[in-house]
């Protein structure tokens, strides 16, 4: 079994606001296809880095995520690719995790 998380943006790569609608759309369609989903979406998540020219930039982000007990890697690597177009990102990252049940 396999936790998969989404990192979404709140902002585009020029800072303006996602709308809610492409959020709850994700919602939506993790939940059609897996049968349920984790949305964190109250507390946006900070990520910092230093771009290319050694200016640091930042994205808030929230998260959602899906249990799954194998990985279709191609089925992922297509969705996190029309997410990034979606949310008019460069990169967008979709990271899974081993998940044992305790």
């Amino acid at each position: 079994m396999y936790l998969v998380q989404l990192l979404l943006p709140l902002y585009d790569n020029e800072g303006r606001p996602l709308p809610r609608a492409q959020f709850t759309a994700v919602t939506e369609e993790l939940t059609a296809r897996f049968g349920g989903v984790t949305a964190y979406l109250r507390s946006p998540a900070r990520g910092v880095w230093r771009d290319e020219e050694g200016d640091v930039a930042h994205d808030d982000i929230v998260i959602h995520e899906v249990r799954v007990d194998a990985l279709e890697r191609a089925w992922w690597a297509d969705y996190r690719e029309r997410l990034r177009a979606r949310f008019a990102q460069e990169e967008l990252v979709i990271r899974a995790h081993p998940l044992e049940r305790l």
